[in-house]
């Protein structure tokens, strides 16, 4: 499974780099950043990190990108969540197998909601649970939003701002490492999913 792992990540690198200077690169990215949000399962640094480090001197621009295009794909999420919860907010729950830890999730937002948010933003864990929680519990748009600017784009900011900074030595050493790098993602990525499944 790792072994599959690896290599899905080095052929996701290797076509990011590939399209990185195409001028729908940016776009792609923007794409994976929207849907991500709200079902995809795959993070949008897949695809942040190959294209910063093949146009480093767009490195802020991609990051606001990258910021917007999750946001508005938050936003979505929070509306499946608030006016078709029933008929497709519960089937990404049902894809996911998070139906029954859903409703003790969204129990936490009467305290949380705001700080659920932001954590969720910033680290691995599921943000598009948390989009769909938002919008089912009601919790306030405008705390909504604000929680996710912030969040996301202080984690996309690190990354770009990381990779501007040390980009030719951060792109020898993620390409000579992308073996281990990609097993550590997996696991974040797993974990961010057991996190709420025994929540």
């Amino acid at each position: 499974m790792l072994k599959m792992g690896r290599d899905y990540i080095r052929k996701m690198y290797d076509w990011a780099m590939n399209i990185a200077a195409h001028p729908n690169g940016l776009m792609i990215l923007c794409a994976v950043s929207f849907i991500e949000s709200s079902f995809f399962p795959i993070p949008p640094d897949v695809f942040l990190i190959p294209l910063v480090l093949a146009r480093r001197n767009e490195a802020f621009k991609i990051a606001l990108y990258t910021t917007v295009s999750s946001v508005l794909g938050g936003v979505f999420g929070y509306a499946i969540g608030w006016f078709l919860y029933d008929s497709i907010g519960i089937k990404i729950l049902n894809f996911y197998h998070y139906t029954q830890q859903f409703e003790t999730f969204c129990s936490y937002y009467n305290e949380w909601g705001a700080w659920i948010v932001f954590g969720a933003g910033l680290t691995p864990f599921p943000y598009k649970i948390v989009t769909i929680a938002s919008g089912v519990t009601h919790l306030n748009f405008w705390v909504f939003v604000i929680a996710s600017v912030i969040a996301r784009g202080m984690r996309f900011y690190l990354v770009a701002w990381l990779l501007w900074k040390f980009g030719v030595p951060m792109k020898a050493f993620i390409e000579k490492n992308l073996g281990w790098l990609s097993v550590l993602f997996f696991a974040l990525l797993i974990g961010g999913f057991l996190l709420l499944k025994y929540l």
